[in-house]
């Protein structure tokens, strides 16, 4: 059988399109991705998940391998996106599949010849954890569109008191969710729950690139 490498929710007649790609050590069908996207199909948009080359290799396999180098994942990217135009697109993802998106939209050509209307980071990877010198930030300058990165407060890719530091261009809008780890997971003792935090950043999504 063979296996499938996207996952489509909402309606085909949906004015927004999100193209939403997975993390580097997870694929396309985790709660986490789940949640978000059944989340943004309930608010009347179409999301499309797809699977980098390698994540299709994992599965095939069933055995872990690192991600493809960043110009295989944006050439896939692209492809996904070619095959779903849209009349609002948003491209977007989890971590690395959200850093693979803003390097994307950070191009005014491909923006313009994909017709990229938004890009959303979910838990963007600042910097690995502990290498707070190591900024991925060379591509913001180019970050013209509307941009929604939606961030646990102590992920350690980034956490809130780092981040608020950094010069980010003023179309990227921050959403933080409260004591949120990487996949916006907080402590007990924070008062609120993974699915809280989730929905939170659903509703900051839907507000911006939906309503």
């Amino acid at each position: 059988m063979p296996v499938k490498t996207t996952i489509s929710n909402g309606p085909d007649s949906a004015d927004v399109t999100f193209i939403l790609a997975h993390g580097a050590g997870a694929g396309m069908d985790t709660p986490f991705m789940n949640q978000i996207s059944e989340g943004l199909a309930r608010e009347g948009a179409k999301v499309i998940r797809f699977e980098f080359p390698y994540m299709k290799i994992v599965r095939e396999t069933g055995k872990r391998r690192p991600p493809d180098k960043a110009e295989k994942l944006i050439s896939s990217f692209i492809e996904v996106i070619k095959a779903n135009p849209s009349k609002q697109l948003i491209i977007g993802g989890k971590s690395m599949g959200g850093r693979m998106a803003s390097i994307i939209a950070a191009d005014e050509d491909q923006v313009k010849s994909l017709n990229i209307s938004g890009c959303v980071c979910l838990g963007y990877p600042f910097h690995p954890p502990n290498k707070p010198d190591k900024l991925r930030l060379g591509h913001f300058s180019s970050l013209k569109i509307p941009t929604l990165i939606c961030q646990g407060e102590r992920d350690v890719f980034g956490t809130k008191n780092e981040v608020n530091n950094y010069n980010l261009p003023k179309n990227v809008e921050l959403c933080w969710l409260k004591d949120g780890d990487h996949s916006f997971k907080p402590r007990k003792k924070s008062g609120v729950n993974s699915e809280h935090n989730i929905a939170t950043a659903k509703e900051h999504i839907a507000r911006k690139f939906i309503a």
